[in-house]
């Protein structure tokens, strides 16, 4: 989807450096990054291990600060922003959907999903009825009383995808959604961002190695030692036949 006039975009990195270590042991895992990612667009990250996805999509949610450059959330610099500030930002603009699906085994669907939202401070009621509207949007509406053990891998991702979406955020940013799902599941899971995407005009960024996966989002963009190497607009985002 195409940001309308005037909307800034949802990132700019400028420059944006991330090295670890000193001396003969810095390793550098992002090598002065360029780039521009609209407000509501779906955005795959490919590339092999040790290329840089995950050290991306950290800066890109504000868990981790760049060494050099610059990096700028809605146009606002995120290095210069305090702990505080940056906690406040996750809270209130980002959802986070993880390979592992980071489920607390002795809470039910819905109270994983109300878990995610105790730090917004709503009632219990208000909780109750947050969790059981986003359980019903991934379509999990008759597992809510469900422990994880109870649910199959895809169900549990698709809980954490309603966690995430709880907070009614502006961006979620999903680090290999999919590492843990068969291929049928994978695609259910790909399917549903991919839908949610559209519905509910977020800005979805994925973080995967598999070209399959990459081909679903509105734009491919690869990275290898940490550099961009590619990035290329896919016109028709294919879909999964059910």
């Amino acid at each position: 989807m195409a940001a309308s006039m005037g909307t800034p975009p949802a990132y700019e990195l400028d420059g944006a450096t991330r090295t670890y270590g000193q001396a003969s042991t810095l390793v550098t895992a992002l090598d002065s990054l360029d780039l521009t990612i609209r407000s509501g667009e779906f955005a795959a990250i490919l590339g092999p291990s040790g290329s840089g996805k995950t050290t991306l999509l950290q800066l890109l949610g504000a868990l981790d600060r760049p060494s050099g450059g610059t990096v700028r959330f809605e146009g606002h610099h995120l290095e210069g922003l305090g702990q505080r500030d940056l906690a406040d930002l996750r809270l209130s603009a980002i959802g986070f959907v993880f390979q592992q699906f980071n489920l607390i085994p002795t809470l039910t669907a819905a109270e994983n999903v109300e878990a995610g939202l105790a730090p917004l401070r709503m009632n219990g009621v208000g909780r109750g009825t947050s969790a059981a509207e986003h359980l019903a949007t991934v379509g999990l509406e008759l597992r809510a009383g469900h422990l994880p053990t109870q649910l199959s891998g895809g169900e549990q991702q698709r809980v954490a995808i309603a966690r995430a979406l709880a907070r009614s955020p502006r961006v979620v940013l999903a680090d290999e959604p999919t590492g843990n799902l068969d291929t049928k599941s994978g695609e259910m899971v790909i399917d549903l961002l991919g839908s949610l995407h559209r519905d509910l005009e977020i800005t979805l960024i994925l973080v995967t190695h598999d070209q399959w996966i990459a081909e679903r989002a509105e734009r491919v963009l690869r990275l290898e030692d940490g550099r961009l190497v590619g990035d290329t607009v896919v016109q028709a985002p294919r879909t999964t036949a059910r």
